[in-house]
């Protein structure tokens, strides 16, 4: 039976008949399939003339596969044999192949080919010719090409060619400042006043991470809003501030669920909002890049009974779902960076006392008790809390929360040795949050409230010092 140490003992030998027999056409597919699956890095002098035959092999994954694996000889010899595949083939893993293979001969010959892939129905061909095309980007050729695809109708080739079209490229400042740091002035501090003021003072990516939970549409007293339309803009606006202040690549997580607003008489119907689903495109058309979709799960006496009259009646369309769910929304500030370089921001010792131990929520369902609070009607349950924190922030990182209410965001951040910063116009909550943050249960710490005045000054004073 073959295997995996056959297949790599064959290779070292010149002129071998192991593969002409292995890789014959009429093989049983399984062989031919686990043959070439297992092929991996082939050397310079193995015969790519073996893989030509079963271009023409009826079963698609073949196909793919020898493709592939001519694509990894970079042998510009098969050039033909690469474009007429491409051109011919239907099934689309194997074009895709067939295109990158293209790409990586690297040879100006192939810049009218690829360049003629550009103009594909698909935009993962597209991409790939892209890929391969890259390489000569300087060419005017392909210089031409890029601009004609400016205007693509897929976002994703979009994005690609804004990101190679720019004149004059941005300055790589990251690199200048210290990614883990933050100002001191931010550092364990809750804000008396409107977060749209406080954001307006505070420097480009200053914080690491934003979690919260914004005011429901019109559900208690102080968050009254003339229009829905007021409110999604409300929070456009703070959210847009929001990715101003946050470093390359961090991350913003939103928890929010579904709200209703109660009809105003027995004649009327109460009305439902989508919360989540609505702020979502204003979030991406700000820069936000959508990452993940948590569920929040609470158990059911939690949930408010919708069911009372479709209990009794069970009639076709009363029915109405208890609510024991809410959306914790996941998004990075988009950036052509992977997560790796934000990794490679923090030395070993902070990523090592960082690194999320025990056991962990593997699935995207969370199912966490609601939490309850005195003073404030809508508190944030510590442990999910915690786990924003622990998953999408290192230790000494600056956490923010624009809608701070009664703190838990900062207790919590405290508890995992991060920094807080938030932000609380109301003074009921603003001294729940004192209570919360009392520096009796963090010595080492010094939370501080203070005025949009007082927080200005102090952030004008340590600027001028850096």
């Amino acid at each position: 039976m073959l295997t995996r140490t056959d297949i790599e003992h064959e290779k070292l030998k010149d002129d071998s008949p192991f593969f002409r027999a292995a890789l014959a056409p009429t093989n049983e597919e399984q062989q031919l399939l686990f043959t070439l699956k297992n092929l991996g890095k082939l050397p310079a002098r193995f015969d790519g003339q073996l893989f030509v035959p079963l271009l023409e092999h009826h079963n698609p994954k073949i196909r793919c596969l020898a493709i592939k694996n001519v694509g990894k000889l970079k042998d510009r010899r098969f050039l033909p044999e690469l474009v007429a595949f491409a051109k011919t083939e239907k099934n689309t893993l194997a074009r895709r192949e067939a295109v990158s293979a293209i790409g990586r001969l690297k040879t100006e010959n192939a810049i009218p080919i690829l360049t003629q892939f550009t103009m594909d129905t698909d935009p993962k061909i597209i991409l790939q010719a892209l890929r391969g095309l890259l390489y000569f980007k300087e060419h005017p050729k392909v210089q031409s090409a890029l601009a004609s695809l400016a205007e693509h109708p897929n976002e994703l080739i979009r994005e690609q060619i804004a990101r190679e079209l720019k004149e004059h490229r941005q300055t790589e400042t990251s690199k200048t400042r210290n990614h883990p740091a933050s100002l001191d002035t931010l550092k364990n501090v809750m804000v008396r006043a409107d977060v749209q003021d406080v954001l307006k003072v505070i420097p480009d990516e200053s914080i690491h991470l934003t979690f919260t939970s914004p005011p429901y549409y019109n559900a208690r007293d102080y968050t009254i809003f003339p229009s829905y339309k007021a409110y999604l803009d409300f929070l456009t606006a703070v959210f847009k501030e929001t990715h101003r202040i946050t470093k390359e690549g961090r991350f913003f997580v939103l928890n929010t669920s579904p709200i209703i607003v109660p009809r105003i008489s027995r004649a009327h119907s109460s009305k439902r909002y989508a919360i989540p689903y609505d702020i979502h495109p204003r979030l991406t058309k700000i820069g936000w890049e959508f990452i993940d979709d948590i569920v929040w799960v609470k158990p059911e006496y939690a949930a408010k009974n919708r069911n009372g009259g479709f209990f009794q009646h069970r009639k076709p369309l009363g029915y109405k779902a208890n609510s024991v769910t809410e959306s914790v929304m996941v998004y990075r500030k988009k950036t052509d960076k992977l997560i790796d370089w934000n990794l490679r921001q923090y030395d070993d010792e902070t990523i090592a006392a960082s690194k999320v131990m025990g056991e962990y929520e593997k699935t995207n369902v969370w199912q966490i008790n609601p939490a309850t609070d005195k003073i404030h009607p809508a508190v944030f349950p510590p442990e999910l809390a915690a786990r924003v924190i622990q998953f999408y922030s290192f230790k000494g990182d600056l956490v923010f929360d624009p809608f701070g209410g009664s703190g838990t965001v900062g207790h919590v951040a405290l508890a995992h040795e991060r920094y807080f910063f938030l932000c609380e116009k109301e003074a009921e909550y603003i001294e729940r949050a004192k209570q919360m943050l009392d520096t009796s249960l963090f010595s080492t710490t010094n939370p501080r409230t203070l005025s949009l005045t007082e927080l200005e000054s102090d952030i004008a004073e340590e600027t001028q010092k850096l």
